[in-house]
């Protein structure tokens, strides 16, 4: 018997074998094959570095009945031609042993087939840390002669999606996903600063100015202050607004607002759409063609949730406004929600922007300290949990740096605090916004990195409790 061919199955032969393979009425198949690149250090010195390769195959099967159509998804890891029947043959299994899907859609069809669809998938190698590795080094050299302590991991993803359908679907996108986050430390470990990027490709990463920012958050902590619980004036830079705005974007589903279970559902019915959520003129937007935050062009759906549904694979996806000039425009739907609610389709873009209208006009964060008399820079948020889904109330922490500014200086480090409070009701109290820049969300990192955030002014953030979390 002749050996089996040792080439590799690219991944689009993956999806064209699971398709024909396929004996249901619909099937869906995603070939998602990763590679990542990563770099770690601690004590100012490099510990660890490595590329990582993977392959994911997600078989969505859809079986019409005369009660309605099921589905079936099964997902699996390094699957090779050989497994790939069995894999669709689970689909299919799971989708007979189900009932009808509520969500249930025509499956996308009609879309123009991608040009690359069948070329090799894009990859990542540890070359993309060519200038970061020696930056980091001369980093750490600085570091070491001030007396500081620098940890951190720098993290490069690509990840290459094949969407097929037995519609005709031939779709593809490229994702590339970079992050460095950036510990400085006192040398007796009782300081701590943390500053952080997201990029495509860290050809806009410049560790000097990360390091510059961290070693001048330390300094900042040379003098140690205690406040009680309260609500402050306080500050919060990008990332923090970051954090709190991705959480208002994954609570803003179309269908749990209309019918009454969270802070977008209009008290005796319906949604809060057309509602003032904020005196200013804040936009909350996505957009997959997003200059530097690019994301998929198409919905890429590897299971139905709340707000997302697999029979909406290859759905296009366009510039969407969440919040216009202060005014809540939209909600996430897909096609079966948006039909339930009477409420336009809106499916989830993988980035988000807040912004003012003029940002020429719009202070830097540096403006926005020194015109402020007394109030707290709070430089990151962690630990965030939902307290009430009725008014959004998050609780959460702060971490590594909360400041006391006075006069327009920031004049020391000051105790950590637990903090209540809803994004939205945020938005109708804020009361200075800066220039939006792009961001890493300290919290959500690891799920959601293409943001773009202003610093804002909140007159009366409330602090609820002193916490010993350092």
């Amino acid at each position: 018997m002749p050996a089996e061919d040792s080439t590799p199955t690219r991944p689009h032969e993956l999806v064209e074998r699971a398709l024909e393979l396929s004996r249901a009425d619909g099937c869906v198949v995603i070939a998602d094959e990763e590679s990542t690149a990563n770099l770690r250090w601690a004590g100012n010195a490099l510990t660890t570095n490595g590329v990582t390769r993977g392959r994911r195959l997600t078989v969505i099967s859809t079986i019409d009945g005369g009660k309605g159509t099921a589905s079936g998804v099964v997902s699996r890891e390094a699957v090779t031609l050989a497994e790939i029947e069995s894999l669709v043959r689970a689909a299919e299994a799971a989708a007979s042993a189900a009932g009808p899907a509520e969500d249930a859609q025509p499956l996308v069809a009609d879309r123009p087939v991608a040009p690359d669809f069948t070329a090799a998938p894009a990859e990542t190698s540890i070359e993309v840390f060519a200038a970061l590795a020696p930056a980091l080094g001369e980093a750490f050299a600085r570091a070491g002669a001030q007396g500081e302590l620098l940890y951190g991991f720098a993290r490069h993803e690509m990840t290459s999606s094949y969407l097929g359908s037995s519609t005709g679907l031939r779709l593809r996108h490229d994702q590339p996903t970079g992050t460095v986050e950036l510990n400085a430390k006192t040398a007796d470990l009782t300081g701590s600063a943390w500053v952080g990027a997201a990029t495509r490709d860290f050809a806009d990463v410049s560790v000097a100015d990360l390091h510059a920012e961290a070693t001048r958050r330390l300094a900042w902590g040379a003098r140690r202050i205690d406040l009680p619980a309260g609500r402050y004036e306080t500050l919060l830079p990008p990332t923090a607004v970051a954090d709190l705005m991705v959480y208002l974007s994954w609570s803003s589903g179309g269908r749990d607002a209309a019918e009454g279970r969270t802070v977008f559902s209009r008290a005796g019915g319906g949604t809060r759409i057309g509602d003032r959520l904020s005196k200013l003129p804040l936009t909350l937007r996505s957009d997959p063609a997003e200059p530097g935050l690019e994301a998929a062009p198409f919905v890429l759906a590897h299971s139905t949730g709340a707000d997302v549904s697999v029979f909406d694979n290859g759905l296009p996806l366009t510039a969407t406004d969440w919040i216009r000039d202060g005014q809540l425009v939209n909600l996430l739907t897909t096609r079966h929600s948006a039909a339930l609610t009477e409420l336009p389709l809106t499916p989830a873009v993988d980035n988000l922007v807040l912004e003012t209208a003029d940002q020429e006009a719009a202070p830097t964060l540096e403006e926005m300290i020194a015109r402020t008399e007394r109030g707290l820079l709070v430089t990151c948020l962690w630990y965030i949990r939902e307290v009430d889904p009725a008014t959004l109330l998050l609780t959460g922490l702060t971490r590594d740096g909360v400041y006391l500014v006075e006069h327009g200086e920031v004049v020391g480090v000051v105790n950590n605090f637990r903090f209540n409070e809803s994004p939205v009701d945020l938005l109708g109290r804020i009361s200075e916004v800066g220039r939006t820049e792009r961001c890493l969300p300290r919290e959500w990192g690891d799920w959601f990195t293409r943001a773009a955030m202003p610093p804002v002014r909140v007159p009366d953030f409330n602090m609820s409790s002193v916490s010993q979390a350092s």
